[in-house]
């Protein structure tokens, strides 16, 4: 049913506590595992803060991550791309068929302006896959 679960992560709260379901999710369906961090390219008018902008910090995220889930018998893939997070994360399930995206919801409070600019909202809106969210 899901012969190919797409992961991405970020260094969240949320997308540590989603990696138990999806360790669940690839274990049950036998499903390939695709491990995903977007690197936001910073705009030239605004430097960012954001520690998911060095490619060192992305490096390690993912060989964490890798490693987690090679703890539990499941081998990952990993791939590290540039762009805005929602897009790169539905190019990169329609690229490589995946039948699942699994992803932490990550609260942005209740502001109308949040929830239309929450990357996860997006995802759900141009998924070319079902997508679950993780609370």
């Amino acid at each position: 049913m899901f012969k190919t679960v797409l992961f991405p992560i970020d260094q969240s709260r949320e997308a540590r506590e989603a990696a138990d379901v999806v360790t669940n999710v690839v274990q049950k369906y036998g499903s390939r595992l695709v491990l995903l961090s977007v690197v936001e390219e910073p705009s030239p008018e605004e430097p960012s803060a954001d520690p998911m902008v060095s490619p060192e910090v992305v490096a390690k995220l993912l060989e964490n991550a890798r490693n987690l889930f090679s703890q539990q018998g499941i081998q990952a893939e990993v791939l590290e791309r540039q762009g805005k997070p929602a897009f790169t994360i539905c190019d990169v399930a329609d690229e490589i068929e995946a039948n699942l995206i699994i992803m932490g919801c990550r609260g942005l409070g209740l502001t109308e302006e949040g929830a239309t600019d929450s990357v996860t909202t997006r995802v759900i809106n141009l998924s070319p896959c079902p997508v679950l969210i993780v609370p």
